[in-house]
């Protein structure tokens, strides 16, 4: 039942860049910080996070925000699975590391070696029925010839469509209320909805003008009665806890909460700097950059319709602007690149068929 440690085992003198590096690499949720081969604590995405939330920045090192309280358990205790059990429900842990008595590393256990899927989901469920508008109008260009037949919503992955995936991604939360702002062959989308045996709500909102990633809103303030609602692209996917982030949007009394991938971009060039004369200052090679980029996800306050004007077209950006400008809260949560899938264009759909599947 132990698991390999070795690809998973990193220093404290690791940077924030590098640390989520192995995290995408590995496509776990935590690292284990060992010195001397004696475990000394761990590093979750959730550290790095909280991290970067509390100083607005991603740099610094692991010593700087790690975990010097692990919870882990004996290798004299794996037999003892009720014991394993209770500790992964208590703590709330998907990674539980195995030690001797030393405390040296030995390995490490998952919570699906004890735990049934929907066990382990139930404590993450979101008790409020917050409703999931999903943007299904656009024409899909990137998704060409593909959307010359079928809306991007409906292209097929497996037995199922690219938008029934962004609907599963909030389904395991509980969440069962969900409104598609439709545009480009929206009766098909409906038609095809309409023709499924579905344990959820869904609504049908149609715009007679492309409105863009934010215009169409408007269209679903007399529908929408909760306090809050979540807005997803139709072609994004994020393997995030939605749970964390709606009591995080709560709590910070947030308008306008955006879901951040954090990227890493390395340029294969060496980059030039140049004068008003032409004169070349500096060149900096094959310089890496690590930035928050926008995810297409967002977790919404219902006074952000007073910034939206009727029939209007709008894009997020530009609306995130404004609320800015407004001096209304905005935040951002960063969330890992692993976890962020966008099958919104040809190269990437084709990149993420097969693990989209499994």
């Amino acid at each position: 039942m132990i698991r390999d440690v070795s690809n998973l085992i990193i220093s404290k003198n690791l940077s924030i860049v590098e640390t989520l590096k192995k995290l995408n690499e590995t496509a776990k949720k935590v690292l284990f910080v060992v010195e001397d081969n004696t475990l000394v604590g761990t590093v979750t995405d959730g550290d790095i996070r909280r991290h970067i939330l509390r100083t607005g920045k991603i740099e610094g090192k692991v010593e700087e925000f790690y975990n010097p309280n692990p919870v882990f358990i004996y290798k004299n205790e794996l037999e003892n699975k009720e014991k394993i059990e209770k500790i992964f429900l208590a703590k709330k842990v998907e990674v539980i590391p195995v030690v001797d008595k030393n405390l040296y590393l030995k390995g490490y256990i998952e919570w699906s070696d004890i735990l049934s899927e929907d066990y382990f989901i139930g404590y993450e469920r979101i008790e409020e029925n917050i409703p999931i508008v999903i943007m299904a109008g656009g024409k899909g260009k990137r998704m060409e010839p593909f959307t010359n037949v079928l809306p991007k919503p409906l292209i097929p992955i497996g037995e199922k469509t690219i938008v029934e995936y962004v609907i599963d991604s909030f389904k395991k939360f509980g969440l069962k209320k969900y409104i598609l702002i439709v545009n480009y062959k929206g009766k098909m989308i409906e038609a095809y909805f309409n023709s499924l045996d579905k344990d959820y709500n869904i609504e049908f909102v149609y715009e007679r003008d492309f409105l863009g990633t934010a215009g169409g809103l408007k269209l679903v303030s007399n529908i929408i009665r909760e306090n809050n609602f979540i807005v997803s692209n139709c072609d994004v996917i994020l393997k995030c806890n939605y749970k964390e982030i709606f009591d995080f949007h709560k709590k910070n009394n947030s308008i306008f909460t955006s879901l951040t991938l954090i990227r890493h971009f390395k340029i294969p060039y060496g980059v030039v700097e140049t004068d008003s004369g032409g004169k070349i200052k500096s060149i900096i090679e094959k310089p890496e950059y690590t930035f928050q980029i926008n995810a297409g996800v967002y977790i919404l306050n219902r006074k952000i319709f007073e910034f939206i004007d009727d029939n209007f077209y709008l894009d997020m950006p530009t609306l995130m602007q404004k609320v800015i400008k407004n001096n209304q809260k905005v935040l951002g949560y960063p969330v890992k690149e692993s976890d962020y899938i966008d099958v919104g264009q040809l190269e990437e759909y084709k990149r993420w068929f097969k693990r989209l599947e499994i």
